[in-house]
């Protein structure tokens, strides 16, 4: 929850291959101050069945940047292994992308939500409301 002196995160998934919520993907969450600043990694969360990571660690008085790091690898070999279960290997890898890592600015007293559109070739992010 965002104060007048801190700014709040909170992100979910959708995996575009399938138009679904992607569960258990784990995150991890630093902040920095000011450019320069060292990154102090707070803690992080999973992805829930519904996509979204609602408990991700406070922000700290004074943080300037955010770094979401989104462990993609995992949940794409969890995937092609449910697929191919019953079929043949199609490809070696899961995902091209394995892991994706999403730094952006933030302002004291504002909530940034930030969403992953994801697939194994590709994603998109953006900041939602």
């Amino acid at each position: 929850m965002s104060t007048e002196t801190t700014a709040s995160v909170s992100t979910h998934i959708l995996d575009t291959s399938i138009g679904r919520p992607a569960e258990g993907v784990a995150i991890s969450l630093s902040a920095r101050t000011g450019l320069g600043g060292e990154w102090a990694a707070l803690g992080g969360s999973a992805t829930d069945a519904d996509g979204r990571c609602k408990d991700l660690p406070a922000l700290p008085e004074g943080t300037t940047h955010v770094r979401l790091d989104f462990e993609t690898e995992t949940y794409f070999e969890k995937k092609q292994a449910e697929a191919q279960q019953d079929a043949p290997r199609v490809r070696d890898s899961g995902a091209f992308f394995p892991e994706v890592t999403i730094t952006f600015a933030v302002n004291p007293g504002e909530h940034y939500h930030v969403p992953l559109l994801l697939n194994p070739f590709g994603y998109s992010v953006y900041r939602g409301s």
